[in-house]
C-alpha cells in the first residue's frame, strides 16, 4: 500500500530520473539510515524481550553503531551540525568524561570504570547531535511520511497493548527485558502497564504522544490520508491511552492536545477546520465508550488516579501538577550535599549499574535531573541540565513562530518532544531515543519545501521524490543555504 506522501506525479513512459550527485546520494544514505535508527527504537524492545532475551544487555546500545555511522557520513557530506549548542554540548561531555574517570578511578578497576563511564557518555551525549542532522537532511514532507506510518503503527501497538493488559502479569506477553528480570511495572486492579513493543511503559507513551500529534496535524490539515486510517489509530489511540493505567501517558496525552490552544489564538481560522471534525470526532468517542476494554482500561486508570491522590492528599489536578515540576525541584533540596564533581558519569543508569553491581538498579536516583546532578555535581551536572532547558525554549520559539506562518506539524511534534527534551530518562535507551527522534522532526517540520505553503497544509501537496529547494520562510529562518550543502537546521546561524 503506497501513503499518501508518495509523489503524484507520473514520469513520461521513456524517461529515465537524473542521475543523483555524489552530495544528494550521502543525504539519501544518511535518511536510510535515519530510518534504521528509527525501526531499531520500535523493535529493541521486542527483541530484548521475545526474540533474543540473552542479548538484551547488549541490545542496549544497538543504535549506538548507526548513530556513529550516521556522524561519519554527515561529515563526509559536509552536513554534520556546528552551532553553538553542538560546540557547548562538547565541552560539557569531555569535561564530564574526564571528572567522572577522575572520580570513579580510586574505588574501581579501570575496565570498571572505561566501561562505566563510556556508558555514562553515550546515555547523556552521544545522540543528541543528530536533533540537528535530522531537519540537515529531512524537510516537512519526510516528517509526514514518518507520521502516516506512526498512524498506521499505531493499530497492531493498540492491539498488542490490549492484549498485554489482559492477560496475567507474569504471561509471556508480559515479560521484561532479559532473562528472569522481574515483571513490567503495575498499576492498579493487579494489571500491568502495558509497553507494546517496547520494554518499558516510557516507549508506549512517546508513541502514543507521537501519534496523537500527527493524527491532529492530519486532522486540522485535511491531509490526503485514508478516512479508515484516521478514524482507526484515533480509535486505537484512545484504547492504547484507556489500557496503559500510567498517569504519565494522559499528561503526555493532553500536553499534545493543549498546543490546540496556541494555534487557536494564533491562528483562529484552524478553529473552522476542527469544527468541522468534531462531530467525526464525538462520533469516534461514543462508538469507543461501548468497547469493554475500554471501559476497563478507565476503570482500571481512574483508580491508579484516586490511589495516588489519596495517598498524596491532593486532588487530581495537584496531583498531575506535582508530577510535572517535581521531577524539576526534588534534586536541588540536596543540592549543597552533593560532591563538586558529583559521584562518577554513568552511574545512576540502569546500564551502568549492571558493571558495577551485576544488574540493572537505580544507584542514585530515578528522578532525571537528580541523577545528572549527583552523576556529574553541581558545575557540570547544572551545565547539562541548562543546555537541554536552553534548547527546548529555543526549539519551542521556532515552533511557536511557524505557526503564525500557518505551519502547524512543529507545534503539534514540540509538544510531544518537550518533556522527554528537558527530563525524560536518558539512562533508558527508549526515552532517550524518542526524545532525540521527536526533537528532530521538529525542527525538520520547519524546513518547508517552495511548492509546500501555508495552503498546502489545507490540501496535502505530494513531494517530490527528491529533496526539494527550502522556502523563503525557511531560507528566513535558517539562513541562506550552503553551496557544499552544510545545514544545521533551525540553528545555522
Amino acid at each position: 500500500m503506497r501513503s499518501p506522501a508518495s509523489s503524484s506525479h507520473a514520469r513520461p513512459p521513456n524517461a529515465r530520473p537524473a542521475p543523483l550527485s555524489r552530495h544528494e546520494k550521502t543525504l539519501r544514505n544518511i535518511r536510510w539510515l535515519i530510518y534504521l535508527y528509527l525501526f531499531l527504537l520500535l523493535v529493541e524492545g521486542a527483541l530484548r524481550k521475545w526474540i533474543v532475551p540473552e542479548l538484551s544487555n547488549s541490545l542496549l546500545i544497538v543504535r549506538d553503531p548507526v548513530v556513529i555511522l550516521i556522524y561519519m557520513m554527515a561529515l563526509a557530506g559536509r552536513v554534520f551540525p556546528r552551532n553553538a549548542f553542538v560546540t557547548a554540548l562538547w565541552i560539557i561531555s569531555v569535561l564530564s568524561l574526564i571528572a567522572g574517570i577522575v572520580v570513579l578511578q580510586p574505588y574501581f578497576p579501570p575496565t570498571t570504570v572505561a566501561l562505566v563511564t563510556a556508558y555514562g557518555f553515550r546515555s547523556n551525549f552521544l545522540h543528541l547531535p543528530l536533533i540537528f542532522v535530522l531537519p540537515a537532511v529531512f524537510n516537512i514532507e519526510h516528517v509526514k511520511r514518518i507520521g502516516w506510518w506512526t498512524l498506521l503503527g499505531m493499530i497492531p501497538m493498540a492491539v498488542l497493548m490490549a492484549l498485554q493488559f489482559r492477560a496475567s502479569p507474569d504471561a509471556f506477553i508480559n515479560r521484561a527485558a532479559g532473562l528472569g528480570e522481574g515483571l513490567q511495572m503495575g498499576t492498579s486492579g493487579g494489571k500491568i502497564r502495558p509497553p507494546g513493543l517496547f520494554s518499558f511503559v516510557s516507549g508506549a507513551i512517546s508513541y502514543l504522544t507521537a501519534t496523537a500529534a500527527f493524527l491532529l496535524h492530519a486532522v486540522l490539515s485535511r491531509l490526503q490520508y485514508s478516512i479508515w486510517v484516521l478514524v482507526a489509530s484515533g480509535f486505537s489511540l484512545i484504547i492504547g491511552l484507556a489500557v496503559s493505567g500510567s498517569r504519565a501517558a494522559v499528561l503526555a496525552v493532553g500536553l499534545v492536545v493543549a498546543t490546540l490552544s496556541v494555534i487557536l489564538i494564533l491562528r483562529p481560522d484552524a478553529l473552522n477546520k476542527f469544527g468541522r471534525n468534531l462531530l467525526l470526532v464525538l462520533v469516534i468517542a461514543w462508538a469507543i465508550s461501548h468497547v469493554p476494554i475500554f471501559r476497563e482500561g478507565v476503570e482500571v486508570l481512574t483508580q491508579r488516579f484516586s490511589e495516588r491522590d489519596e495517598a498524596q492528599d491532593s486532588s487530581i489536578a495537584g496531583g498531575l501538577i506535582s508530577r510535572t515540576f517535581g521531577g524539576f525541584t526534588e534534586p536541588f533540596h540536596a543540592l549543597n550535599r552533593i560532591p563538586i564533581a558529583g559521584y562518577g558519569l554513568g552511574v545512576g543508569t540502569n546500564g551502568a549499574a549492571r558493571f558495577l553491581v551485576g544488574r540493572g538498579t537505580f544507584l542514585l536516583a530515578e528522578n532525571e535531573w537528580s541523577r545528572v546532578l549527583l552523576e556529574s555535581g553541581p558545575l557540570l551536572g547544572l551545565a547539562f541540565l541548562l543546555w537541554r532547558t536552553i534548547l527546548a525554549f529555543r526549539i519551542g520559539y521556532f515552533a511557536v513562530r511557524a505557526v503564525t506562518q500557518g505551519h502547524i506539524l512543529p507545534i503539534f511534534l514540540f509538544g510531544t518532544g518537550v518533556f522527554p527534551l528537558l527530563n525524560g530518562g536518558f539512562g533508558q535507551p527508549t526515552s532517550l531515543g524518542f526524545a532525540v527522534v521527536l526533537n528532530g522532526l521538529c525542527l525538520a517540520a520547519l524546513n518547508v519545501p517552495e511548492t509546500v505553503q501555508s495552503t498546502a497544509e489545507k490540501n496535502s501537496i505530494a513531494p517530490p521524490a527528491r529533496l526539494p529547494s527550502r522556502s523563503a520562510y525557511a531560507e528566513r529562518l535558517h539562513g541562506p543555504a550552503r553551496e557544499n550543502g552544510q545545514t544545521n537546521g533551525a540553528f545555522d546561524r
